[in-house]
């Protein structure tokens, strides 16, 4: 089975979406999975320099709003295993860059990238849209950062995410997570484990209602 999983790498649910898929998968024996991801900009229109974490807040509707959002995100996050430490926080990306570093990445490191990326940016605060941070993640993961530095400033990926992108205009996809089981089958958002393993096991079977 194939999952493309469409996400953007400052999205606080693509992390817990992909907590709970990678739980289920876990769970799931009846066949092998590969997962490849795909990318998604939230904000297509964030600079190359990123913006100021005051002007999501803005957008969200005040600082007692945000907080409450994340608090929720918090709780359900910490369900799940994965950690968020919004506070640290006090840049949005442009993630660009973080995209094509996933792309470059071969297809059984890509998860590894993923997850260091999320670490980066969600539990240590760090700016992921910054070259040497990008650079430390690979090396992180065990990636030849000379390779990845090539790759990044020759944008030698970056036609495969506007690809993604406009893949992800032509389908609708309007929010991540959004997750399509080989090529046909979508669950869209941060479902729940018991959800994913019903989808997965509904899929395997052949018993899928369209």
């Amino acid at each position: 089975m194939k999952i493309g999983v469409f996400q953007d790498t400052v999205c606080p649910w693509c992390r817990v979406g992909k907590a709970h898929l990678f739980k289920a998968l876990e769970q799931f024996q009846q066949e092998p999975v590969e997962v490849r991801y795909h990318a998604f900009l939230l904000d297509p229109t964030t600079p190359p320099e990123g913006r100021p974490m005051s002007s999501l807040v803005e957008r969200l509707g005040g600082q007692a709003r945000a907080d409450e959002m994340h608090a929720r995100v918090c709780q359900i996050g910490e369900a799940c295993g994965v950690d968020f430490q919004f506070e640290k926080i006090d840049h949005i990306p442009n993630t660009m860059r973080s995209h094509e570093l996933i792309k470059l990445a071969p297809l059984d490191r890509q998860e590894a990238v993923v997850q260091e990326l999320h670490d980066a940016y969600f539990s240590r605060g760090e700016d992921i849209g910054d070259m040497e941070v990008l650079l430390e993640v690979a090396r992180r993961v065990g990636l030849d950062t000379q390779v990845i530095q090539n790759g990044l400033l020759h944008e030698e990926k970056r036609a495969e995410v506007l690809e993604d992108l406009q893949f992800a205009r032509d389908a609708g996809i309007s929010g991540v997570p959004f997750f399509i089981f080989d090529g046909k089958y979508a669950l869209s958002g941060a479902q729940p484990v018991e959800v994913f393993v019903q989808v997965l096991e509904q899929i395997s079977s052949g018993n899928v209602l369209e």
